[in-house]
């Protein structure tokens, strides 16, 4: 039994970027805050295995393939060109400690307490803490914040070892560059990860069970981004369902299956890129009465509160978009409501991005979805080729789209693909916070030469007042 309760305003479990987001700006707020994690570090999936050093493997790879391929346009040669895998991979962890550390410092500097330990949520908003050396804390909140984010999907006859079947946990430190990397899933994380060790120098292989990759993406974006990959070196396999696989020494063997026809892949290693799941650990939802979705997610409403008196649920634990922005938007919600603040989440304008090069960055609806609704519309388009600094950089692959209603002018949806794209989409999700319109960005001044150019001539575009195409 514990021997020791204590009663702070919020409790937070999970030290994620929704988790620690939310301790944050609950603190903030006047709130007494405690944040349970139990991993060794701050920062869940996204800093410690997922954003933060997949971000930091595709800059360093990026890098890479630019010098091997490119410097010599450029006027200067490097001679030999070698790879130093485990400065690489040292480089990776670095980056990752030092964000870790400034999460740590951020709690210190706001005066949230980091419990230590893995918690269970029991009635009552009582919070039991278990920590590495074995001590019971045992918490009672007056709110509680459950952030406890999601775990990979497996495939039942393929399951993870990390050695040679890999999840994203794996994949971000295979020792070896390797000899052929399959990756099941062709979605976000298996297109960065994948093209990671294609520029290093491993034959990757995608397979995708929808008859596209990036399902769920506008039409022009899928189409433009599988021409490239192709002409990079990818391998894709669409509308190809794996039916089968099995480990063979060293060795990974595939079974996929497309019209009809079942052939099997071999290689060394093999990424199972599939989806993700909310995670629930320490959350008995059934004892708790804790009402979940279909996908096993915490069904929350628009001020992220659960069916449980004073319990907010955030980030990936709740389905939707596994964003980790939009998890960093849900804690600060929570915590705000909490403080008696008049707020709500809403999901209209949520960006996404590919971080694969170029890049990939999207907010709104598809052409696609507009079209279905009925509502009618105008589409603006302009290529990065005509783009004065796209062509300084050598970067001239792509282009930015809008779709607008066809009558207010208001924004529908904006999709890029191309270099810098994240970035690009800033200012038009700022648009479109505000209900804007093309016309609003096609008569910005943007400074000239820059990428932003191409994002306020497709704006122009919509209207038919492009310039410099």
């Amino acid at each position: 039994m514990a021997d020791t309760l204590l009663t702070p305003d919020v409790l937070v479990i999970g030290g994620g970027p929704g988790g620690y987001v939310a301790a944050i700006r609950a603190a903030q707020l006047g709130l007494q805050t405690v944040c349970v994690e139990g991993d060794r570090t701050l920062g869940g999936t996204c800093v410690n295995v997922g954003c933060i050093p997949s971000k930091a493997l595709l800059q360093s790879s990026e890098r890479y393939e630019a010098t091997r391929l490119h410097s010599e346009e450029h006027g200067f040669s490097v001679g030999e060109l070698t790879l130093n895998l485990a400065q690489m991979l040292k480089r990776k962890d670095d980056v990752v400690a030092a964000n870790c550390k400034g999460v740590e410092f951020l709690f210190k500097k706001n005066k949230v307490t980091w419990a230590k330990g893995w918690a269970t949520l029991k009635s009552g908003n009582v919070v039991e803490v278990k920590g590495h050396d074995g001590t019971l804390t045992t918490y009672r909140a007056k709110h509680v914040i459950i952030a406890t984010g999601s775990v990979p999907s497996a495939l039942p006859f393929l399951p993870f070892d990390e050695d040679r079947v890999l999840s994203n946990v794996g994949a971000l430190n295979i020792p070896q560059v390797p000899q052929h990397l399959m990756v099941i899933g062709g979605g976000v994380i298996g297109l960065e990860l994948g093209s990671v060790w294609r520029r290093l120098g491993a034959k990757v292989t995608v397979v995708e069970y929808a008859p596209t990759i990036l399902p769920g993406n506008d039409d022009e974006i899928i189409k433009e981004a599988d021409r490239i990959f192709r002409k990079q070196g990818l391998t894709v396999h669409t509308g190809t369902k794996v039916v089968g696989g099995r480990r063979a020494g060293t060795k990974v063997l595939v079974d996929v299956e497309k019209d009809g026809t079942t052939q099997t892949l071999e290689g060394d290693y093999v990424l199972v890129s599939i989806g993700r799941k909310p995670s629930l650990y320490g959350i008995d939802a059934t004892a708790l009465g804790l009402t979940l979705g279909a996908r096993g997610e915490i069904a929350v409403d628009d001020r992220m509160r659960t069916n449980l008196p004073n319990v907010y649920a955030i980030g990936d634990a709740v389905g939707g978009k596994l964003l980790a922005h939009k998890a960093e938007e849900e804690g600060v919600v929570a915590a705000e409501v909490i403080a008696g603040k008049p707020v709500h989440m809403h999901y209209h304008n949520m960006p996404g991005v590919v971080y694969t090069w170029p890049e990939i960055a999207t907010v709104g609806l598809t052409e696609a979805e507009v079209k279905a609704s009925g509502r009618a519309y105008r589409t603006g388009k302009f290529p990065f080729s005509a783009n004065g600094r796209a062509r300084t950089m050598a970067e001239t692959s792509g282009f930015v789209k809008f779709v607008c209603d066809a009558e207010s002018d208001e924004i529908l949806g904006c999709h890029i693909i191309g270099a810098n794209a994240s970035d690009l989409l800033a200012e038009v999700v700022l648009a479109m916070e505000v209900r804007g319109t093309s016309e609003d960005i096609g008569i910005t001044v943007h400074s000239h030469p820059t990428l932003n150019e191409a994002v306020k001539e497709a704006a122009l575009a919509v209207t038919g007042r492009a310039i410099h195409i």
